[in-house]
């Protein structure tokens, strides 16, 4: 994967310019896509289902209304979607009761943005009670304000949740650097005019204009956030 992190230094008054910073949760600050992956597929085992590892790429990063959507679709299984999204979560949450390992980088950068008072919001697709069970280890707060995927009328792709992040924030989300990890959180985010560092968990995410791409999270810190709002 190429990295396309700006060498070029910051111009003056560059520093000003960075007003929130919105960060998705699943694949991009908890370690957890995989374990998304290993729920599903433990309850279409359970429904006598055989999930196909290519389904994977479909559903990750998605609302829950789409992946499971989706799922019950390809597999043909009889069950109605707020069951399996019950399920579903159920499931998940037994995971990360035993395990919910932080990506690299993450810590650190919650810690610095609290540090320096950078307004910061935690903006995801998963359901609130998946969030709330997601914040002890992430530290609740390093967080101005959470959106949940069950709390908006249309979650992601749609750009709602960072446009509703970002007023709550009271901020202009073209001041907002976004970090997300999957092209259906890119999406929403560039579709709600704010910038993006994506730094793809499944799929490779290219570059483009207002979007730049990093490996890891271990080479991000607040000076190369606020030098994407340079220009």
């Amino acid at each position: 994967m190429t990295s396309t992190i700006p060498t070029t230094p910051l111009r003056p008054g560059g520093a000003q310019r960075l007003s929130a910073v919105l960060l998705d949760m699943d694949g991009t600050l908890l370690d957890t896509e995989g374990l998304w992956w290993e729920a599903e597929v433990a309850v279409f085992a359970r429904l006598g289902h055989r999930l196909d590892e290519s389904w994977r790429g479909v559903v990750v990063g998605g609302p829950m209304t789409r992946s499971a959507g989706y799922l019950i679709e390809a597999t043909g299984a009889a069950i109605a979607l707020e069951e399996l999204s019950g399920l579903l979560n159920d499931a998940f949450e037994e995971r990360i009761a035993r395990d919910l390992p932080l990506m690299p980088g993450a810590a650190r950068l919650l810690a610095e943005l609290h540090g320096a008072n950078v307004p910061t919001a935690l903006v995801s697709a998963s359901h609130r009670r998946i969030i709330d069970r997601a914040l002890p280890a992430l530290g609740a707060h390093h967080f101005a304000h959470t959106v949940a995927g069950d709390e908006v009328t249309r979650t992601k792709p749609h750009p709602e949740p960072y446009l509703h992040a970002a007023r709550r924030l009271g901020v202009d989300p073209a001041r907002c650097v976004v970090i997300e990890d999957t092209a259906t959180g890119v999406a929403s985010a560039e579709a709600a005019g704010c910038l993006v560092l994506a730094v793809p968990s499944v799929a490779p995410i290219p570059a483009a204009a207002r979007r730049t791409v990093v490996p890891s999270l271990d080479s991000v810190d607040l000076g190369f956030l606020r030098g994407l709002c340079t220009d």
